[in-house]
């Protein structure tokens, strides 16, 4: 059976065109303003999956119904943290103060929608500090900006009577056709042509539910604001807050950038009966037609229905906006359940229970996890995303000839105890060689002894444990994970058992972004041993937060994760495509290497059409198998190892194949420009320069480098580790702005260490701290 592609197939049978990069809009020149500022109780919520409630400050700013409402003591009370946005002296603001409000009332503030926020925010860069408080289309931008995904409000706007001659139509609705925020409000201002306004919402593809209340679903009306009823149905209905939680859960998953309209009809008691209020609305209207047009109109009824219902109108409002907040506060909560993996039970009316889950399942389903949360705005240098795992090594100690341990009995042992897994070992080894990089491990344990350990242990090193999620019994296969090696006599392993379904199970996809963007690194590492799905969730984070990328295969049968099945070959692979890679770097072995070679040749990814133009601008030809023996070797070459990693370049655009005592085999596309091109000294491993008129792709550079040192049997103490202490210490290096070609002998030295040491990462590779030192600054 041929492990590889024949060479010839590198070569597409037609060029095709392909997108040059975008120019940034954002430069070195551009003025230093904060563009948004989040209180940083708001922003260690969104870290930590803190229930979230945003608020607008227009409702402080111009509204009328007066200082009293404590709105968010309300979020607080239903167990949330409040958020009210605005612009505050010239800067968005997501989490404004009491103070702050205070301020904005007294100086006076502008209203803003959608098209003033880059009005005063640049007015704010040039100085010029105005105040705004934000409408509701105003507030959902800055909310879906700072990550808040619920939003508690009074009414919406919508179209106004006869709007379809006058186009007097609120950009609420518009900006609820794009902006993903779920807003709870009592409907729109009963004064409002309500049947044109849900129309509005349907073009939008705006989901509108009311909530029953008790009532049969063939019973619900959209609400006319003061009135519960408003002779109009309701597009849909929602029961609870746990079956809106799941609807914004399902919307997440599927990606919908539409916002939601949840409509809660005000508490009965303080309703305005409709036929006393369609009289009120009636006179209001009118006159306000005769002598307040354009924008002076809806102030203008606003105030005659208060006088009309002597102040009954400004007492529902009240009403409605305070349990439209309250019931804002307890969404936010469910779905906060919902993304830590609860299961769900929707209370349906007049229907049998349905049950709504997110995995993991779990029998408590209001349990919430003990989350260690954590630190908020405090960026890194490099966040590895991984497991981290109990290690016991056992080295059979029987003595006499025999080097091996019997099956089926007992055998005498030396047991050694240790802290491991992949992600755990890179991160220390980034740790330990580099005191100048701030490094973040992002992982799970359980609760249990051996989390504990591993704890106590991360926090000894000196390594931040504020990402380590510790999972409680209520989640199914919680246990810490674990990996015990069982080696001959001469430390070779004999058999492995790994346990690392706690890494493997559970996923918690917005607390990923979340970190991510709380972090902020130049580079990440992501280690294989999260399912596919989650892998692809830590790079699709990774790269929207313009962190570079390293992938750590783990193993053979590991490695294929990062190239799932396409459900069709017409699919865009999720995985960006040079000059935009999702994945910048990776750090096989050759198996891991051929393994995610064939998953990426079978699965599709070899066969779409903007791979076969960059493989094309290679401009690699048939003879290039002599190049390849002359700098990989005859052995390497046969394995197919250059040819694989030249078909995954498109992809991963330097691999580096780590291959024992033969050294590391750098492959690398070269941009177009990259001075390696011309240079006399790097002439011999250019393999090929592009003669397409390709914008960005310059050839391909591949490197033999041979082994830092050939190591004695007898001194091999553990080969775990070895790997993955190369790859710590080269993001180390990456992160402080080193080369690659000037990085492998060192990591390959810290692997020799590691390779002696029975620890995951041996403690001498902190003795290489001055050398990276130098090879960064020489650069």
């Amino acid at each position: 059976m041929a492990l590889t592609r024949p060479l010839s197939k590198l070569l597409p049978k037609r060029p095709l065109l392909s997108t040059p990069s975008r120019r940034p809009y954002l430069t070195s020149s551009t003025p230093s303003h904060s563009w948004l500022r989040i209180h940083p109780e708001v922003s260690s919520a969104v870290t930590s999956n803190t229930p979230l409630v945003a608020l607008e400050s227009t409702i402080y700013t111009h509204g009328a119904l007066g200082n009293d409402l404590n709105l968010e003591q309300i979020v607080r009370d239903h167990g949330a943290i409040p958020a009210v946005c605005g612009i505050y002296a010239g800067q968005a603001t997501v989490g404004l103060t009491p103070e702050e409000i205070t301020t904005m009332c007294d100086q006076g503030a502008k209203k803003v929608s959608r098209r003033d926020l880059a009005y005063l925010i640049g007015q704010g860069i040039c100085g010029n500090k105005i105040h705004g408080g934000t409408t509701i289309a105003g507030t959902m931008i800055l909310a879906r900006q700072a990550g808040i995904r619920v939003f508690g409000t009074g009414g919406l706007g919508g179209v106004h009577q006869g709007g379809e001659n006058t186009m007097d139509i609120s950009a609420d609705l518009t900006e609820l056709g794009r902006t993903r925020v779920a807003v709870v409000s009592s409907g729109v201002k009963g004064f409002l042509d309500i049947p044109k306004t849900l129309e509005v919402l349907e073009t939008q593809g705006v989901l509108v539910a009311t909530f029953a209340d008790g009532k049969d679903q063939k019973e619900v009306d959209f609400p006319a604001f003061w009135a519960r009823e408003s002779g109009v149905k309701s597009p849909a209905v929602v029961w609870d807050e746990k079956e809106a939680a799941a609807i914004l859960l399902a919307q997440e998953k599927y990606d919908i950038e539409t916002g939601m309209l949840f409509v809660n009809p005000l508490p009965k008691e303080f309703e305005i009966p409709r036929s006393e209020m369609e009289e009120v609305i009636r006179i209001a209207v009118q006159e306000a037609e005769e002598k307040a047009p354009g924008n002076e109109n809806t102030p203008f009824v606003l105030r005659r229905i208060r006088e009309l219902t002597d102040g009954r109108s400004v007492i529902a409002n009240k009403a409605l906006v305070r349990d439209n907040v309250a019931r804002a506060a307890k969404i936010a909560v469910e779905f906060s359940k919902l993304v830590d993996g609860n299961p769900v039970t929707v209370g349906m009316a007049s229907a049998s229970n349905a049950t709504v889950t997110q995995q993991p399942t779990s029998s408590k389903a209001e349990t919430k996890p003990r989350v260690e949360k954590p630190k908020a705005d405090h960026t890194v240098d490099i966040l590895v995303a991984g497991s981290v795992a109990l290690d016991l090594n056992c080295d059979y100690a029987g003595g006499g000839k025999t080097v091996s341990p019997a099956l089926n009995t007992s055998n005498p042992a030396s047991i050694s105890q240790s802290v491991g897994g992949v992600g755990h070992n890179i991160a220390i080894a980034a740790h330990k060689v580099s005191e100048e990089n701030s490094v973040r491990l992002c992982s799970m344990v359980g609760d249990d002894i051996a989390g504990s350990t591993i704890l106590s242990s991360l926090s000894a090193a000196g390594l931040d444990t504020s990402y380590i999620r510790v999972l409680g019994h209520e989640y199914p296969s919680a246990r810490t994970a674990q990996y015990v090696a069982v080696n001959d006599a001469h430390k070779s392993l004999v058999l492995a058992m790994a346990d690392m379904a706690i890494i493997s199970t559970h996923s918690f996809p917005n607390y990923w972004n979340s970190a991510v963007n709380a972090s902020k690194p130049k580079w990440m590492v992501v280690d294989a041993n999260w399912a596919e799905h989650d892998i692809q969730t830590w790079i699709q984070a990774g790269h929207k937060h313009n962190a570079k990328i390293a992938f750590e295969p783990v193993s053979a049968a590991k490695a294929a994760r990062l190239f799932p099945k396409l459900k069709n070959h017409h699919k865009k692979p999720e995985l960006g495509l040079f000059p935009r890679p999702s994945v910048h770097l990776s750090t096989p072995n050759q198996y891991e290497l051929l393994a995610m070679y064939e998953a990426a040749n079978e699965n599709g990814y070899l066969d779409t059409h903007n791979w076969f133009p960059i493989i094309d601008a290679f401009g690699i030809m048939r003879g290039a198998r002599e190049q390849f023996v002359d700098i990989a070797g005859a052995a390497a070459t046969d394995a197919g190892i250059p040819v694989q990693s030249v078909n995954l370049l498109p992809y991963i655009p330097t691999i580096i194949t780590k291959l024992g005592s033969s050294g590391v085999l750098l492959t690398t596309l070269l941009e177009k420009g990259d001075p390696r091109i011309r240079d006399p000294e790097h002439a011999r491993w250019v393999v090929s320069r592009t003669l397409s008129d390709h914008p960005s792709v310059g050839g391909v550079y591949m490197r033999m480098f041979p082994a830092a040192e050939r190591v004695k049997e007898e001194d091999i103490v553990s080969v775990n580790g070895i790997g993955d202490t190369f790859t710590g210490v080269l993001i180390a290096g990456l992160a402080r702005g080193g080369e690659v070609e000037e990085l492998i002998d060192i990591a390959q030295r810290a692997a020799v260490f590691t390779l002696k040491s029975s620890k995951g990462v041996s403690d001498e590779v902190a003795g290489l701290r001055s050398e990276l030192r130098r090879i960064v600054a020489k650069q």
